[in-house]
């Protein structure tokens, strides 16, 4: 069961993978030329990219569960798992965001991160399952930490916007602005759109902290212990709440608020990556 699993997965999320790699290209040729037919190519092959990874999943969930004390619970207890949850997630954000607001020209901006986390699961990370430790075997594993990476894909997708949004304030201040500037969404808009992912995601994130104290002090016996990825998390959702005060009730417009919602981006991924070589509790590197 556990052979027939990987090779489903492996097989599944190579496909995943390349399709994503392709819609990467493909909304890049969407971001020069704007081309109808680019931006249809893009979205099929992103959702046929999301098909195949919730596949790959799927595949994924059976060996997790052919081990008894795994029975129930979310593989997301790797530093495999966790990439090839936020890579879905990410996905699966941008299509709807997608759906929602038809911005496909944003797809040369996000969808290099969807490639980039599922590649980096399977060129480095491990797909090997195992029994869960005791201590994971709770009902927490399946919400807290999904949640949480739930949040850091919307997150994502913010910060891509934030990127088209400096460059369009550039094109807009030089002189020459190039085509690129008649094919990116307007400031207002790609602002306004920055600021409602944030808005509605930091909630999401909050909760997800909320849970892991309450699993942390049911573990270990108090809420929080300043552990380096705790404190990145609560430092990345600092810098969140700090853009949206700027942007709502500072009443502050262009590049301070967006800078802030950048950092925001590189403290979630000092949390999820730069903090995994220091946590002793959190770490998904090291098989932790």
């Amino acid at each position: 069961m556990l052979e027939y699993g990987y090779m489903a997965q492996s097989l599944l999320s190579w496909g995943a993978f390349l399709l994503y790699t392709t819609a990467c290209f493909v909304a890049v040729s969407y971001l020069i030329n704007k081309s109808e037919r680019a931006r249809l190519a893009m979205l099929s092959l992103l959702g046929t990219g999301l098909v195949l990874h919730l596949f790959a999943w799927a595949a994924r969930l059976v060996a997790f569960w052919a081990i008894p004390e795994n029975r129930w619970f979310l593989p997301v207890n790797s530093f495999f798992g966790a990439l090839s949850y936020m890579a879905l997630a990410l996905a699966a954000a941008f299509f709807f965001i997608e759906a929602r607001k038809k911005l496909g020209i944003l797809g040369a901006f996000i969808l290099p991160f969807v490639a980039g986390g599922l590649g980096l699961a399977v060129l480095k990370a491990s797909p090997a399952v195992s029994p869960l430790e005791p201590d994971l075997r709770s009902y927490w594993l399946n919400l807290h930490p999904m949640i949480l990476m739930t949040a850091y894909a919307f997150f994502a997708n913010a910060f891509g916007v934030c990127l088209a949004l400096l460059i369009q304030e550039r094109q807009i201040k030089s002189r020459k602005p190039s085509e690129l500037c008649y094919r990116l969404p307007s400031l207002d808009e790609l602002d306004s759109l920055n600021g409602r992912i944030v808005a509605l995601t930091l909630p999401v994130l909050v909760i997800g902290l909320a849970m892991g104290m309450i699993w942390a002090h049911q573990i270990w016996g108090k809420p929080w212990t300043w552990d380096p990825k705790e404190t990145m998390a609560l430092i990345t959702a600092a810098f969140y709440a700090e853009f949206l005060w700027l942007r709502y009730w500072a009443g502050q417009r262009g590049r301070t608020p967006v800078y802030v919602s950048m950092a925001g981006f590189a403290c979630m991924l000092l949390t999820f990556f730069g903090a995994e070589l220091a946590s002793g509790r959190h770490g998904y590197l090291g098989g932790k």
